[in-house]
């Protein structure tokens, strides 16, 4: 019926390890937590990143902003596409509750 949703059910379970190692690709340089799971260590990252506190604080961007250049830069990535639609679900999921 929704032709558009048949791929994302992959994106309610993503496998955890695998987006963190996408991301730390993408934010090489990004210092990342060394805990025992990778789905806690990947929401903070995103939700770090989504409020811009890697940024001295008068130069921090809006979320708005923040979750844009993001989308932007996953979209834009080599990753292949079920990884980089559940990294953006996971920062679409961040970025709500940060309203």
């Amino acid at each position: 019926m929704f032709p558009v949703l048949e791929g994302m059910w992959q994106v309610m379970s993503p496998k955890y390890e695998k987006l963190l190692n996408e991301y730390r690709k993408l934010w090489n340089n990004r210092k990342l937590e060394e805990d025992t799971n990778a789905e806690i260590i990947l929401k903070e990252a995103i939700s770090r990143e989504l409020k811009d506190e890697n940024s001295h604080p008068r130069v921090r961007k809006s979320v708005y902003e923040k979750f844009f250049l993001a989308v932007k830069r996953i979209t834009h990535s080599d990753m292949d596409d079920t990884s980089k639609a559940a990294l953006i679900q996971m920062h679409i999921h961040e970025a709500e509750g940060l309203k």
